[in-house]
Order: structure tokens, then C-alpha cells, then sequence
């Protein structure tokens, strides 16, 4: 059984009754579900997921009025429901972040991205796109004063659009420099380590350009090949992507150099899809600044094309 349900499942059986038959009043206000940390909340977990930060378990959301007069109680409440459902045990958390449990709707958000609304676009584009994820990850299994998924809604899909052209353009440059340039100069020069890094920003801008392309936040690295496969926009550079990740830069410079301009070329034909660039060729560099033409806010349009 995968995370989620489990979780859903747990709530709706033992975590739901109990909390409502204790605190009635606190419970029609709260919000409760499974969202932040964990390839549970990504539904990417499997038999290795279940070693630490798994099991039944959930979060109760409540205003900042109502964790101060309950919170403490719920918690104790919480700690005392039974950790093995449904053949699973709670096992326990090693990222230090509160996984489960009573919090403040305000506290989750903070947590991850030190707001619950980003008041300007340039606080927007310094959310960087895992915490996003993140904390939009997940499922709400009951919210009934709506505060909660009022504040999650604000964040989904995907970042306002000047914010996300920025970073299309920003991995556009990217992409252009590691790739298409630096990674055939490091060679030359028969730097196969540098060469190695120089792919590895490659494949991050990729990867996040893709995500960006499908009005995505691009999850936790290590996640984002396992996640990918269910976007649409820019797909078929995936196997060239993976091919990079999979292959020897000192044996296999000739096939990567191919990976690399086959995965420009789809990135360009979906800038173009979309309507976001009216540069030519599949160079990347240029499409980095005709992105950046189409961005309406003056103050994100005039900052360095790399910034983002």
C-alpha cells in the first residue's frame, strides 16, 4: 500500500473519530491531510521508503488562535493513537522536520518557505522550486474552514508567470553555457572531471526547464528524474537526459554531445509551442533573452539573464 493511502486511511479511522470526539470545536476550524517531506507525499515510496519518516500517521492544521489554546493537548491526543495500522508501524523521522503530528498552518508554510503568500514577484522568485513543491506535495483529506487550502491553492500551480519565464530563461542560459559550451571545452581540454560538473548543471537546468514547462515545481534532486515521467511538455528529452546521467564522460563523449543537442533541440521546440521565443536555431543562449522579452514586470525583465 502506498504512503498516502495508508495515511488517508488512518485518518479517516482512527485519527479522525478521536480527535472529533475530544476537540469538537478545534476540529471544525482545522484542516488535516499528509504534505511536506517524504517520496509518500510525492507517491514515489516503495519497500526502501519504509525504512524511516513512514507509516501511519497525518498533520492537523489549526489557526494560530486554536494551537494556542489546543495544540498542546492535541499533541498529547496524537502521541497516545496507536502507531501499527493496517500491518504498518509508524517508524521514525530523521530529517528533523515535523512529519506528522499537530502544527499551525502558518508554522507549515513558514517552515519551508518563510511565508504563507509571497508579497512581490521577487519574493516569488527567490522560493527556490523543491520547497514549493513541497509544501504543495501531498493530499488535504479534510479542511473545513478552508484556510489552509485557501493559502496551498495561492502557491498552485506553478509560479506567477514573469517568475516562471525568468526561470525558463535562466535555464535556457544554463542549459546553453553547461551543455552546449563549456561541457565540448572541458573535453578538449581533456578535463573529464570538469566535464562531469559541467553535465550536472546541465542535466539540473534540464530537468528543471522541463518541470517549468509543465506549470511544475521541480521536486527534491532526487526526485526529479522518478517524478518527470509524468510530464507532458518537453517528454521526449527524458531518455536523452537519462542517458547523460547514465553514461561515462570519458567513454562516451560522442553519444552525450548527441544527448545534449537532442535535448536543446526539444526544449526549443517547446519554447516555440508555447509561444516564448522568437529566436532561431537550437542554440540555447538566444532563446534565454527572446524569453525574457516576454516578461511583463519590468524590474524581473531587467535582471541578469543567468538570476533565478
Amino acid at each position: 500500500m502506498k504512503g498516502l493511502e495508508l495515511c488517508r486511511l488512518y485518518y479517516d479511522e482512527i485519527g479522525a473519530p478521536a480527535l472529533k470526539a475530544a476537540f469538537p470545536d478545534a476540529m471544525s476550524r482545522a484542516a488535516a491531510g499528509l504534505s511536506g517531506q517524504g517520496s509518500d507525499c510525492l507517491g514515489l515510496d516503495d519497500g526502501i521508503s519504509q525504512d524511516h519518516d513512514f507509516g501511519p500517521g497525518f498533520l492537523v492544521w489549526l489557526t494560530d488562535a486554536d494551537f494556542e489554546r489546543y495544540g498542546a493537548q492535541m499533541q498529547r491526543l496524537y502521541d497516545s493513537l496507536p502507531r501499527s495500522f493496517r500491518g504498518y508501524e509508524r517508524r521514525p523521522t530523521r530529517t528533523g522536520a515535523q512529519r506528522v503530528g499537530i502544527m499551525r498552518t502558518a508554522g507549515f508554510f513558514n517552515y519551508y518557505i518563510g511565508c504563507t503568500a509571497p508579497e512581490s514577484l521577487m519574493k516569488w522568485l527567490r522560493i527556490q522550486e523543491h520547497f514549493l513543491a513541497t509544501c504543495t506535495s501531498g493530499e488535504v483529506f479534510e479542511d473545513n474552514l478552508g484556510e489552509f487550502t485557501a493559502i496551498r491553492d495561492a502557491l498552485l500551480p506553478c509560479y506567477p508567470e514573469d517568475v516562471r519565464l525568468k526561470k525558463l530563461a535562466a535555464r535556457a542560459a544554463s542549459m546553453a553555457q553547461s551543455g552546449q559550451y563549456n561541457y565540448f571545452r572541458l573535453m578538449r581540454r581533456g578535463d573529464v572531471f570538469g566535464a562531469r560538473l559541467a553535465l550536472g548543471e546541465f542535466l539540473n537546468a534540464a530537468l528543471s526547464m522541463m518541470y517549468l514547462l509543465n506549470f511544475r515545481y521541480e521536486p527534491f534532486y532526487k526526485w526529479q528524474f522518478a517524478a518527470a515521467g509524468g510530464l507532458v511538455a518537453m517528454a521526449e528529452a527524458l531518455p536523452y537526459l537519462k542517458d547523460i546521467a547514465a553514461g561515462s564522460t570519458r567513454r562516451d563523449e560522442a553519444g552525450i554531445s548527441r544527448d545534449i543537442e537532442a535535448a536543446c533541440a526539444i526544449a526549443v521546440k517547446e519554447l516555440r509551442l508555447q509561444g516564448l521565443t522568437e529566436a532561431e536555431g537550437d542554440y540555447l543562449e538566444p532563446h534565454a533573452y527572446s524569453i525574457m522579452e516576454h516578461i511583463k514586470d519590468e524590474t524581473i525583465r531587467n535582471l541578469h539573464v543567468m538570476e533565478g
